[in-house]
């Protein structure tokens, strides 16, 4: 099985800066898209920002121009840089990994990151 690791959150100012590390227990290279996903208390749980494996990416319009998710296959890691930060940003964060063909799913157990005003 494939085993997802956070970390990074922490608690944070408002228009603060973090950045949330995914190590994978495997290769991430054959991966069809490595994600990262947000859940606040009461709501439910909402793609953030994806990495596909030809390179490509989304972002929520919410996290446009203030996140930014890049990935190193070599140490089969998949970072989230978050700028100017929200309060509205504070959430439990979880990592995520797609497989295709197989439409496999893993799942980190997440790392809260907290911004105060």
């Amino acid at each position: 099985q494939v085993r997802l690791v956070e970390s990074g959150g922490g608690l944070v100012q408002a228009g603060g800066s973090l950045r949330l590390s995914c190590v994978s227990s495997g290769s991430i290279f054959s991966v069809y898209a490595m994600g990262w996903y947000r859940q606040a208390p009461g709501k439910q749980r909402e793609l953030v920002a994806r990495s596909a494996s030809d390179g490509g990416t989304y972002y929520a319009n919410s996290v446009k121009g203030r996140f930014t998710i890049s990935r190193d296959n070599a140490k089969n890691t998949v970072y989230l840089q978050m700028n100017s930060l929200e309060p509205e940003d504070t959430a439990v964060y979880f990592c995520n990994a797609a497989y295709r063909p197989t439409g496999l799913d893993y799942w980190g157990q997440g790392t809260q990151v907290t911004v105060s005003s």
